[in-house]
């Protein structure tokens, strides 16, 4: 007989008392649709012939190019750069440009820079006796782009404009569609010590005399032109990095003829440069796929680094297809590479570092740089560039293509902790993973910060689970964002914010990004879902400029999956998560009804649950089921379900059908304002567990509670709300029925 009790639960009905006339309320005005399902035609671009409403580049969609050909010469003595270049520009857009804006980042270092005049200051109440000195007695660091001269290809001087960070090239006639111009420019730069000036680039002074240069945004840069922001001319106020045109690059790198160097693109002069020995161990890297080879080795760079040679060397430098180019040079380097193969294409991975940086450096950062290019490639597109290198530089952390400078080092006596080996496996990892987002999926990181380093940082923890399990990862989890998420609401801005006004730089950009794509990952779309739409996000915006509109809606158009609820609030407001049970209730079974109970109408719709005999599932008393109320059920005198289970099943098709004894109606409410789905564990008497899932649009009907039915064999015990912690609950205190007491840190 205990077989027959899913009859039960199909053929019941919970009925409320009617409730006596009441006098008719007052009308409320209507309103607009608020439902967190709405979709987003209100946020999003409207589709054009550019960008297509699936979130791939139409047929109209174009992007300008811009080819470099660089001289520069490293003054070492005097940390100065000097040099040439011509760019040749090519207008691929449909309409004519009256004038060209090129980048000239440096200035933010300039005595005249505005940047230091639009942060807020107040006194410090101590300061050291050195930041005193350098902030209030010492002459400021002269920084910024000496332009000697901007001239056509014929070389007549052209007319120039410079506004602060910016340069406009004011054309003598427009640039039609499928036009090239040619610019020849030369300038020159004080070096920024970035230890005491600070900087994405610039060098690094030691003890022994030497500097270790790490050198980017040393050349007038093309500005972007495009369909979407027209000239991405917005000012570098220094947290809004690069928006960046593609070309190919021909760099010439004058230094002394001591130091080794490596930069973005294939060496072409490798024999005038290495020494026979260093030929012949690079030779064996270039087929070493196991483990890194020493090409220079660290008694050759302390050697190198005693001598200070007034000679010169020339390193040539070609790549293609990349959107910016950089270079660091020293005679202190140590250089190791291995081989990696990538879609059957060899790739180098290739370090360089001072002695100072070992035994840690020579140990693990060419293997994290393998690593990072295997991982990456396996979520998005084969690596498409030749090498991908890792510079060691004190307090550093920043990208380019094919090279990234890296933070990390042990103490003097070579010894080093755990926190300082995975915090330089994580930032090699991060910078070189950053080839992938923006250096070829090239969004725009002077508008949206998150883009490239939301996209990276989620893959990031995607690699560095790979590389070690036990990685101690401090993004990516969703656990990880709920400080932040549940922090001073005045202190917080949508992801969907510009670079230059957010608040927490690393919570906004990096950490909330990425914890909302492992929860679309793990909890909302699955592996397959999520990893297909971000591979064919990758693969449609590689080497183009993508928006965010772009990766929502492809995300959306590859998966088949509805996410403009969770984009729309996990993106564009600051809202949090916050589900918890509000009640638990235990239904028992009856013959008889209800205290005023009323029988249904008849419907279309519920005939099935309306006619034929009732069974009544009976609300327990207690507004709020315990445990230890269990009541026992007791079927054998329902003989109208058992006889209209004999009638409806055959014997063999009885003993298939379920046999639940306890019911429990749970209510689930949202104090927070972000829907997510539901999970739920049940907890048995017996100690085992069961798992459901309820998806974000269980709230679609009722964005403050919804309530789910659990029909069970067994006793439930404990009943728990995002048990694995994958929402990024704020408040875990209503997630436990029964509730528990939650102990606070100091307990």
């Amino acid at each position: 007989m205990k077989k027959h009790l899913l009859i039960v639960f199909l053929l019941s009905i919970i009925s409320a008392p009617i409730k006596a006339q009441e006098t008719p309320k007052v009308k409320e005005k209507g309103h607009v649709d608020e439902n967190k399902f709405r979709q987003m035609y209100d946020l999003l671009a409207t589709p054009n012939s550019y960008r297509t409403a699936s979130g791939a580049p139409g047929p109209e969609y174009y992007q300008q190019q811009a080819d470099y050909k660089i001289d520069v010469e490293l003054d070492d003595k005097n940390a100065r750069l000097f040099g040439t270049e011509t760019i040749t520009y090519t207008n691929n857009a449909k309409e004519s440009l009256d004038y060209l804006w090129l980048q000239l980042d440096q200035n933010i270092a300039a005595r005249s820079s505005q940047t230091p005049l639009v942060e807020s200051s107040k006194m410090d109440p101590s300061i050291s006796v050195a930041g005193f000195s350098r902030k209030y007695l010492e002459e400021k660091f002269d920084g910024g782009f000496r332009i000697d001269y901007v001239k056509d290809a014929k070389g007549n001087p052209m007319s120039y404009t410079i506004n602060h960070t910016m340069m406009r090239i004011n054309l003598q006639k427009p640039l039609a569609h499928g036009e090239k111009i040619v610019l020849n420019i030369k300038w020159n730069y004080n070096i920024n010590n970035y230890m005491i000036d600070g900087g994405r680039s610039g060098y690094e002074h030691f003890a022994d005399g030497n500097n270790l240069y790490v050198l980017a945004q040393f050349y007038p840069r093309m500005a972007v032109y495009n369909d979407v922001e027209g000239w991405q001319n917005q000012q570098f106020w220094g947290s809004g990095e690069f928006a960046l045109t593609f070309g190919n690059y021909e760099v010439n790198i004058t230094v002394p003829a001591d130091h080794i160097m490596e930069a973005t693109g294939v060496l072409q002069n490798r024999a005038e440069v290495y020494t026979p020995e260093q030929l012949k161990r690079y030779t064996e890297a270039e087929n070493s796929f196991e483990k890194p080879v020493v090409v220079v080795t660290q008694a050759e760079a302390m050697a190198a680094e005693k001598g200070f040679s007034t000679q010169k060397k020339t390193w040539k430098f070609k790549a293609e297809n990349v959107r910016d180019f950089g270079i660091s040079t020293s005679r202190k380097f140590i250089l190791d590479a291995m081989a990696v193969e990538i879609g059957g294409k060899k790739i180098m991975a290739v370090s360089v570092y001072p002695k100072e940086g070992n035994p840690l450096w020579e140990n693990y950062s060419t293997r994290a740089v393998a690593h990072t290019l295997k991982s990456y490639s396996k979520y998005t597109f084969d690596f498409p560039y030749p090498k991908a290198v890792s510079v060691n530089a004190q307090d550093q952390g920043m990208e380019y293509p094919m090279i990234c400078w890296n933070f990390g080092r042990p103490q003097a006596d070579g010894t080093y902790s755990d926190r300082v080996k995975y915090g330089m496996l994580g930032v090699i990892i991060h910078e070189v993973g950053h080839n992938f987002f923006p250096m070829i999926v090239n969004s725009d990181e002077r508008q949206w910060t998150w883009m490239d380093e939301g996209l990276n940082t989620f893959m990031e923890y995607l690699a560095e689970q790979s590389f070690d399990p036990n990685f101690p990862a401090d993004r990516g989890p969703a656990k990880k964002i709920v400080p932040y998420m549940s922090g001073d609401q005045s202190k917080l801005e949508p992801i969907m914010t510009n670079s230059e006004s957010i608040k927490q730089f690393g919570n906004n950009a990096y950490g909330k990004p990425a914890a909302g794509l492992n929860i679309l990952r793990e909890t909302i779309m699955g592996h397959d879902l999520f990893d297909y739409a971000f591979r064919t996000y990758s693969s449609r915006w590689k080497f183009k400029h993508p928006t965010p509109d772009d990766f929502f809606r492809t995300m959306e158009d590859a998966s088949g999956v509805d996410l403009d609820w969770f984009f729309r609030g996990w993106f564009f407001t600051t809202d949090y998560t916050d589900i918890g049970i509000k009640q638990v209730q235990q239904y028992f079974v009856s013959n008889d009804p209800p205290k005023d109970f009323k029988a249904p109408e008849v419907t279309r719709r519920n005939r099935l649950k309306a006619s034929g005999p009732l069974v009544y599932m009976i609300a327990d008393a207690s507004p709020d089921f315990k445990p230890e109320m269990k009541k026992p059920l007791n079927i054998a005198s329902i003989t109208s379900l058992d006889e209209f289970v004999k009638t409806k099943f055959t014997a063999e098709e009885q003993a298939k059908l379920d046999a639940p004894k306890y019911f429990y109606q749970v209510t689930f409410d949202k104090p927070g304002g972000l829907v997510m789905p539901i999970i739920v564990q049940l907890t048995f008497d017996d100690g085992t567990t069961e798992d459901y899932k309820f998806p974000a649009q269980i709230w679609r009907m009722n964005d403050a509670e919804v309530s789910r039915v659990f029909a069970s064999k067994k006793a439930i015990s404990k009943i728990q709300v995002d048990p694995k912690e994958e929402t990024a609950d704020i408040d875990v205190t209503n997630n436990v029925w029964p509730k528990q007491e939650v102990k606070s840190k100091f307990d």
